[in-house]
């Protein structure tokens, strides 16, 4: 079991969270191990889209062609036993692709019709929106209701979407000619914006040895989405004190112009700071990447592991810092240095995370 004597909030927790917690660790183990049969490197990425998705969370992922991103999403959705639909955005996509739409349909017995609906693809637990910025704002907006309400409002009939749900979107970073950046209000609705980069010189060999070769390997289900639910409550029943709450507030607020206090780099470079999901998003993020380790508490290591994919988006900078290249990562990089932890807050339980990166 694990020493929680740094942590005792830990010691107040009931039984069967604990054990939940721990059954999530070793879940956690276990789906990194069935993704890395078909996913080559790219382990921060994996670990982040797991926080997001026991924390109920969307997310964005950015990288350029080839990185797997798509089939990355898939192999999570097999490992999880979710149903699971790709949505290809492209600028002829309209609304009623991706909700449904309602058509006439005629009673064979009776004669008479009566309008009824078909679902569109987005009635699935886990929605890869691929290239989410290649179709325009009318059927962007369309996955709004989906993404913040789990439902759909098709001729004013309210259809609800199973849980749990998630949607997963892929940019392309390099290729923005024909396409429609995603509204800052869209965006803050996606709680991480992961960036996946270009593998290691070893891992690009592993590849192309591999997917050169016959090579076939099948993901193995994991955990179920009764499984998930149960996993998500958990994850907001693992209390956060209030020196690591009002860390996670500090770092929000110094994003704001506006504000009090903020450090001159960001009165410089922003023109909008984070909104109050910020805080949320980074609270929960915090307390899903505690869980995945075993730890029935929140340290400041968990807010400012998260606090990248949680910013990055949700800061507008303007001309000056984009004319200099300085970029959302490295101010919240600056965020980080300039922000310290508030007395009481635990910083991290070293035999903890040895003995969950062994």
């Amino acid at each position: 079991m694990t020493d929680t004597r740094d942590a005792p909030e830990q010691q107040g927790a009931s039984g069967a969270d604990l054990e939940a917690v721990e059954k999530l660790r070793a879940t956690h183990k276990r789906l990194r191990d069935e993704l890395r049969k078909i996913i080559v490197g790219q382990d921060a990425v994996i670990e982040e889209l797991l926080i997001a998705l026991f924390s109920g969370g969307h997310c964005i992922l950015e990288g350029v062609p080839g990185l797997a991103k798509t089939l990355m999403i898939s192999s999570l959705a097999k490992s999880m036993s979710l149903s699971f639909n790709r949505i290809q955005f492209t600028p002829d996509l309209m609304p009623s692709d991706v909700t449904g739409t309602e058509v006439i349909a005629e009673d064979k017995a009776t004669g008479n019709r009566a309008f009824k609906f078909l679902p569109g693809p987005i009635f699935a637990n886990l929605i890869l929106a691929d290239e989410i910025n290649r179709t325009p704002p009318k059927t962007q907006a369309a996955m709004l209701e989906a993404m913040q309400e789990r439902q759909v409002t098709v001729g004013g009939v309210r259809h609800p979407l199973d849980a749990p749900f998630f949607v997963l979107a892929t940019q392309n970073p390099i290729e923005q000619e024909g396409t429609y950046p995603l509204p800052e209000a869209q965006q803050d609705r996606f709680m991480f914006k992961i960036y996946i980069g270009y593998p290691s010189y070893d891992e690009e060999f592993e590849i192309a040895t591999k997917t050169t070769a016959e090579y076939d390997c099948e993901v193995s289900k994991v955990i179920s989405a009764e499984d998930i639910l149960e996993t998500q409550s958990v994850v907001r029943r693992i209390p956060a004190a209030a020196p690591i709450v009002r860390h996670a507030l500090d770092l929000v607020r110094k994003t704001r112009p506006g504000e009090a206090n903020v450090p001159d780099f960001v009165a410089k470079n922003v023109t909008w700071g984070a909104g109050p999901r910020a805080v949320q998003f980074l609270i929960l993020g915090a307390k899903a990447r505690a869980a995945l380790r075993g730890n029935f508490y929140v340290s400041t290591e968990d807010i400012r592991a998260v606090a990248p994919p949680v910013l990055r988006h949700r800061i507008v900078t303007n001309f000056a810092a984009q004319a200099e290249g300085y970029t959302t990562d490295r101010l919240v990089e600056d965020l980080l240095a300039d922000t310290e932890p508030h007395s009481g807050g635990l910083l991290k339980d070293e035999r903890v995370n040895k003995a969950i990166d062994a």
